[in-house]
């Protein structure tokens, strides 16, 4: 087991290193997620890379089966014309024991309020300062502020991690991680000397 690097977000979450990794659409399933779980970190499973919220509950009951780590949910709203089933998905996230819910995209703040009363802790994603406040304002527990360099979607403003980490830390009371471009320990060396809690990598 590695040596617990101490962090609000290792605090809260229950990881022993800072590191989530990122909710990547087909590759977030249990086998990778439950492998990140295992070496320390916070493995993410992607909800919609399963069909239905019915495959979701079985890749969580999967995952649970290949470690007794924490790991979390990844669950995006994007706009579509035909939307999934997203508050089915977090209700087989909610049933399955999953404490970590992390999020992207337009997410109503009564969709925030029925995770928390399920006890979630709610890690967002966001592109700008003002959309991190937005959400902290919401409730949200973590934000993972992505720089230009993110992959997915990194927002339209073009503002690299080295400005944003900072610019976000000061702004907000809640911990900050660090996402874009941070491939290795010194990668995670730098977002905690800008004052990030952790870092997400995809």
């Amino acid at each position: 087991m590695p040596p617990r690097i101490d962090t609000p977000l290792t605090r809260l979450t229950g990881i022993r290193l800072p590191i989530v990794q990122g909710g990547m659409q087909w590759v977030g399933r249990a086998a990778l997620a439950s492998a990140v779980s295992n070496a320390g970190g916070l493995g993410i499973l992607t909800a919609l890379t399963q069909p239905t919220p019915e495959d979701l509950a079985r890749e969580i009951a999967l995952c649970r089966a290949m470690t007794d780590q924490p790991f979390g949910v990844n669950l995006t709203m994007l706009p579509a014309r035909t939307p999934p089933p997203y508050e089915a998905y977090l209700q087989a996230a909610i049933d399955g024991g999953v404490k970590v819910l992390e999020t992207a995209g337009m997410i109503p703040p009564e969709f925030f309020a029925r995770a928390k009363a399920a006890g979630m802790i709610i890690l967002h994603k966001c592109t700008t300062v003002r959309h991190a406040l937005s959400a902290e304002r919401k409730g949200v527990d973590i934000i993972s502020i992505d720089g230009f360099e993110a992959a997915g979607h990194p927002g339209e403003e073009d503002v690299g991690g080295l400005v944003l980490v900072p610019a976000a830390v000061r702004g907000l009371s809640i911990p900050v991680i660090a996402s874009g471009g941070i491939a290795d320990g010194a990668g995670l060396a730098a977002a905690l000397a800008l004052g990030a809690a952790g870092v997400n990598m995809g």
